[in-house]
């Protein structure tokens, strides 16, 4: 079947309609004032992909959104982290400048300061974490707070929903929220014991079309944090689900998380209340009339410790981007070591000039990633920087066990980072993420042996390593999609 020719008038119709498209399109993207090469490589996707461009950019693309501060509840905090000022003070004249810069660029960016910890423990592995996590479970006595990506109803899934249920009937608040698109499998069913024990649960971002014109397929949720009393926090990379426990699964994801407990767990606290306020629509206090009884429980009065850790979040309802920002001055602070663990490695110009600058400079920088993650093109766009690195003094490795899921860095013997968010743009500027900053040998020494633990299980990568055409382009065309990964 031939088409007509169409008519010089359609020709010049569509053409200057074509215009108009891409530059009604462009002026919308260029206005989000995004990186220049993410906006650029929306255009050209836009202008590539007729009316597909503009479904892809509707549901995926960049969008402005402003969550709640509980002002009154981050007041409180603060006030009762006074006890805090002598003892970090103290600390803060020890400390040398680049580590005082560190902890105000943190406070100025997510507005959260640097507080003190009793006690930080560094759990290797789902299992460990599992079994730290429900023992707080089981102590606590007020309330417990639980938010995460990825809630499966399996087997550890199952086992956190009865022992929360069971909480709740002894008198416990617990509340719940969960990602709507990492958590899609959790089913009314599932929920029901839940539900009938009085526990609260909220789901983040639904993906369903609601009461939102458009759902939000993106910006989601990718915090773990789990409060128990306002006095034991978790955060760190495990999910709920068996894929972290190797007791029940041999291939289980490589892991780490960390326990925190003392005041610092006060900023834990205000995340999750701050996300379940803005998920929910609802303020703390309208969620149960009881609260205000409990609100001084929320965060209560802890005596000072001698770890200083600061909980630093991002998202996109904060354009400064404060995780990226972390990373990237604590790796230039660096003298001596700067050791890098990350599934998912797709830098920006910042990061990769950071790691570059610092190995340049004569300091031994490390970057463990998987052989393989789960995801193939996220695999290839890490590849593509591997030369790269190499060239400059960068270590590379590649783990081969198994899924390397853990999210860490550890610079010298005086800052330790352990949290949810990836090393690249996603994490830094797309999702909801968390992080703790441990200051001082407290973390930084265990999580120094835990990398060199895990290099046993992995393989440097070679400068000359054998790589054929085909290779070589899928890496260097995955990385032309590395602003949108």
């Amino acid at each position: 079947m031939v088409l007509p020719e169409l008519s010089h008038e359609w020709k010049t119709g569509l053409s200057v309609a074509w215009s108009a498209y891409i530059a009604v399109l462009s002026i919308w993207i260029v206005m989000q004032k995004r990186a220049p090469v993410s906006t650029m490589s929306w255009i050209l996707s836009l202008a590539l992909l007729p009316f597909a461009g503009f479904v892809v950019y509707y549901f995926l693309g960049p969008q402005r959104l402003k969550k709640q501060r509980l002002k009154r509840l981050r007041s409180r905090a603060g006030a009762r982290g006074d006890a805090d000022l002598a003892q970090l003070q103290g600390m803060a004249e020890r400390a040398p400048p680049a580590l005082r810069q560190m902890t105000a660029l943190g406070t100025a960016a997510c507005g959260l300061p640097v507080s003190s910890a009793t006690a930080v423990q560094l759990l290797s592995g789902g299992a460990r974490a599992f079994d730290s996590i429900f023992e707080a479970i089981r102590e606590a006595r007020d309330h417990v707070h639980l938010e995460y990506y990825i809630f499966e109803p399996d087997r550890i899934g199952t086992a956190l929903r009865d022992l929360l249920a069971e909480r709740a009937e002894q008198g416990v608040k617990v509340r719940l929220l969960v990602d709507a698109l990492g958590s899609k499998r959790l089913g009314r069913r599932f929920l029901a014991p839940l539900e009938a024990a009085g526990v609260e649960v909220a789901f983040f971002h639904d993906t369903r079309i609601g009461r939102r014109l458009r759902p939000v397929t993106n910006y989601r949720t990718h915090r773990k944090i789990v409060v128990c009393d306002g006095r034991v926090g978790f955060t760190g990379g495990v999910n709920i689900t068996d894929e972290e426990d190797r007791r029940t699964r041999p291939d289980a994801y490589h892991d780490v998380h960390l326990r925190i407990e003392g005041s610092a767990v006060r900023w834990l606290q205000t995340t999750f209340l701050e996300d379940w306020t803005y998920a929910t629509g609802e303020s703390p206090t309208d969620t149960d009339r009881s609260l205000p009884h409990l609100l001084p429980h929320l965060v209560p009065d802890e005596e000072a410790g001698d770890i200083p850790v600061q909980v630093v979040t991002s998202g996109p309802d904060n354009m400064l981007e404060p995780i990226h920002r972390m990373h990237v001055a604590a790796i230039n602070t660096s003298t001596q070591r700067a050791w890098l663990t990350t599934p998912y490695f797709v830098p920006g110009e910042p990061a990769l000039m950071a790691l570059t600058s610092a190995a340049l400079r004569g300091v031994d920088v490390r970057l463990l990633v998987p052989r393989r993650s789960d995801s193939f093109i996220v695999s290839a766009a890490a590849r593509s920087y591997f030369d790269e690195l190499i060239a400059a003094g960068v270590k590379v490795w590649e783990y081969k066990a198994r899924m390397l899921h853990s999210k860490t860095l550890v610079v010298d013997d005086s800052c330790a980072m352990v949290g949810t968010a990836n090393f690249d743009n996603r994490s830094f500027r797309l999702n909801f993420e968390v992080m703790a900053v441990v200051y001082g040998p407290a973390l930084a020494e265990p999580l120094a042996a835990q990398f060199e633990t895990d290099l046993l299980s992995a393989a440097p990568v070679r400068a000359n390593r054998p790589q054929n055409f085909l290779m070589r382009l899928l890496d260097a065309t995955a990385r032309l999609f590395s602003p949108l990964l």
